[in-house]
C-alpha cells in the first residue's frame, strides 16, 4: 500500500511532489521510476489506486493546489523576513497534507489547528499594518507582486475545491484553510511592502485618472 500511494503521488505529479502521510509511508523509500508511462491514455492514478481521467474534477483540484505550492516556493526564494519565510515553509508542508487528503477519497489530514494557524498569523501580520482605506494593486516589491500571484492562485485551488465538494464530501478545514491562505497572502503582500519600505500601490479610478 505504501508502495501504491507514493507511487499514484507521483504519477500524477512528478517526483517534487511525493505524498507524505505520517504513520502510512516509509520515509526510506525513495522512487526511482520517474516516467511510467500509465498516464499516456489520460488518467492517473490516486492513492487508493482507483484511477481518474486527467481532467476530473478531484485532479484539478489536486493539480490547483499542487500549482499553489509551488508558486510559494518561488516566493520562499526570495530571500524573505524570516517569520515569513518560517510561515511559508509551514504553509508549504501543510498544502501537502492538503494534497495528501486530495487524492485518497476519505482520507483525513488537515486539521482545524492548521487553519488555526492561519487565523492567527493573519492576525499578527495584519495588527501591524496601517487600516487599508483604498484599494490595492497588485504590486511594489517583487515579493509583494509575487505573494499576490499566489494569493490568486489560490482563490482558484479553492474553487476548484469547491467544485469537487458539489458531488463528493469535502473535509471542511480543506476549503478553510484556502479561504484564510488567501487572506493571509493578501496580508503578506502588504507586510514585505512595508518591510522593504515601499508603500502599497493605490487604485484609482478612471474618472480620478483623467480628471
Amino acid at each position: 500500500m505504501e508502495r501504491q500511494v507514493a507511487h499514484s503521488w507521483t504519477q500524477a505529479f512528478g517526483v517534487g511532489y511525493p505524498i507524505i502521510l505520517q504513520g502510512i509511508i516509509d520515509m526510506g523509500n525513495r522512487l526511482s521510476v520517474i516516467a511510467t508511462r500509465t498516464g499516456d491514455d489520460g488518467t492517473t492514478g490516486l492513492g487508493d489506486g482507483a484511477r481518474l481521467g486527467k481532467d476530473d474534477p478531484r485532479i484539478a483540484a489536486m493539480g490547483d493546489v499542487d500549482e499553489l505550492n509551488s508558486t510559494l516556493g518561488v516566493l520562499a526564494a526570495e530571500g524573505l523576513p524570516e517569520g515569513i519565510a518560517a510561515d511559508i515553509s509551514t504553509i508549504q508542508h501543510d498544502l501537502f497534507d492538503m494534497g495528501a487528503e486530495l487524492c485518497i477519497p476519505g482520507h483525513i489530514a488537515l486539521r482545524d489547528e492548521q487553519v488555526a494557524f492561519l487565523d492567527t498569523r493573519l492576525a499578527h501580520y495584519n495588527a501591524a499594518l496601517a487600516p487599508l482605506k483604498e484599494f490595492i494593486l497588485p504590486g511594489g516589491t517583487r515579493a509583494a507582486a509575487l505573494a499576490h500571484i499566489s494569493r490568486t492562485v489560490c482563490r482558484r485551488a479553492e474553487r476548484s475545491v469547491i467544485a469537487l465538494g458539489r458531488n463528493t464530501t469535502i473535509n471542511a478545514p480543506v476549503r478553510q484553510y484556502l479561504n484564510r491562505l488567501s487572506d493571509l497572502l493578501f496580508v503578506l503582500a502588504r507586510a514585505l511592502n512595508a518591510h522593504a519600505g515601499q508603500s502599497d500601490v493605490y487604485w484609482r479610478s478612471e474618472r480620478l485618472r483623467n480628471g
